[in-house]
């Protein structure tokens, strides 16, 4: 049996938008750390705050959503690269999402960055996730 800690990661950030909660709580990791500020910088979300508790520590996530009309600035979050099937890519074919106007994060070998970044820079890496 595979666990997916980033699966879960999203999953649990879909559900919480879908409930209409203003904070998710996250277990920690280095990965799930880097994934929390691609969505803070690119303002799919409005703040985090990493605690160190335990021997794992928690993310606490704000959700950001619009001021009137209460839509959610994420509309859909999509695990690409799985554990059973890895998804990498070159820097010419990595994927747009939704013509440029979503985001795809990608896990380099200078960091997670999004796909934008990764074109400019010449990196290829797997493909984690797509955000709009």
């Amino acid at each position: 049996m595979q666990s997916d800690p980033i699966a879960d990661y999203l999953t649990q950030i879909r559900n919480a938008i879908k409930a209409n909660h203003k904070v998710v709580e996250i277990p920690a990791s280095g990965i799930k750390k880097s994934i929390t500020k691609v969505l803070l910088e690119k303002g799919y979300i409005l703040n985090y705050l990493f605690t160190e508790d335990g021997p794992q520590g928690t993310i606490k996530i704000a959700l950001k959503y619009h001021p009137t009309t209460k839509l959610p600035a994420i509309r859909e979050l999509k695990r690409y690269s799985k554990p059973g099937l890895r998804k990498y890519s070159n820097a010419q074919a990595i994927p747009r999402v939704i013509n440029g106007l979503g985001i795809a994060i990608v896990s380099t070998s200078r960091g997670v960055m999004t796909d934008k970044e990764a074109r400019r820079d010449n990196i290829g890496g797997e493909i984690i996730c797509y955000v709009s």
